[in-house]
């Protein structure tokens, strides 16, 4: 059945697909800023830079709680989402990202100021942040797939997706940040990861084609509609063909590692905001628009 024949039913009391529309925008904003911020903190760390380790703590100690409390019906109450650790992913990422802003905070004032420090105490707080930046990055994902009403969130492709994102949009923006010998030394790490974001949208298109009906019905909205050159265009091409290119054949050009930076994070942030947009409810019944006495 193609996209067109669909049945979508909207506000009203009839029988057919229903977009999910609680996370819109300001949503995809928040997760983008957190899984950025997140991924940049963490190569930063990994490679002492501290201009990306700042950066990266702004973006999510500023991006993401901004976008979250715009989100929010009563941005009072929102302290509570960190209460329920034991059962909710929300609130685990909310104490990994305070985690990862208060353990990296001390990590760069260390780096600084503490000469005198031991190198165990340093490490120490690198790996608390460290540990705190992969939960921040990959949270958002494991939230998403325990949504069982919308199918194509429902995968384990969701926080292997993030994390791969968070962690590819890091690398790139730490090159641009980084010397130019050591930045293309980094170059065939960020090639594995591009290669790794490919494989992760096969899978993704894969099981949701051959899923459930509501899965198969975003598929075919990713694909069929309007939202396919933003797709096909913007994270596929732009996102992931374009920057593995120029990464592969100019690793050492500040011009490309620039474009391939712009095309990852571009990329990314186009999923971000579809990934949100084509999520539909499980249709409550079987139904068929052209069966006989319809």
């Amino acid at each position: 059945m193609a996209i067109a024949d669909r049945v979508f039913s909207g506000d009203t009391l009839r029988v057919g697909y229903r977009f999910q529309r609680h996370w819109d925008n300001s949503m995809a904003y928040a997760f983008y800023c957190c899984e950025v911020g997140a991924g940049l903190f963490f190569v930063s760390l990994l490679l002492d830079n501290l201009a990306g380790m700042v950066l990266g703590l702004l973006l999510v100690s500023t991006g993401k709680p901004y976008f979250h409390l715009t989100h929010m019906g009563v941005p009072m109450k929102s302290w509570r989402a960190m209460l329920r650790p034991d059962r909710s992913w929300i609130s685990r990422g909310l104490l990994g990202l305070m985690g990862m802003v208060g353990f990296g905070v001390l990590a760069l004032l260390v780096m600084v100021f503490g000469e005198g420090n031991s190198p165990t105490e340093l490490w120490g707080l690198k790996l608390l942040a460290g540990g705190c930046a992969l939960v921040c990055a990959t949270y958002q994902g494991f939230a998403m797939s325990h949504s069982s009403a919308i199918a194509i969130w429902n995968s384990a492709i969701m926080p292997l997706s993030s994390l791969l994102y968070a962690l590819s949009s890091g690398l790139a923006l730490a090159m641009l940040l980084l010397p130019a010998d050591t930045a293309a030394g980094l170059a065939p790490i960020l090639l594995l990861l591009l290669l790794g974001l490919a494989l992760v949208q096969l899978m993704f298109l894969h099981a949701g084609w051959h899923g459930g009906p509501g899965a198969r019905t975003s598929i075919e909205l990713l694909l069929q509609t309007f939202y396919a050159r933003w797709y096909l265009g913007v994270t596929v091409t732009a996102g992931i063909a374009l920057p593995a290119l120029l990464t592969w054949a100019a690793p050492t050009s500040i011009l490309a590692q620039l474009l391939s930076g712009i095309g990852v994070l571009a990329g990314f942030f186009a999923w971000r905001l579809l990934i949100f947009k084509i999520g539909v409810y499980e249709p409550i019944m079987t139904m068929n628009p052209f069966a006989p006495g319809r």
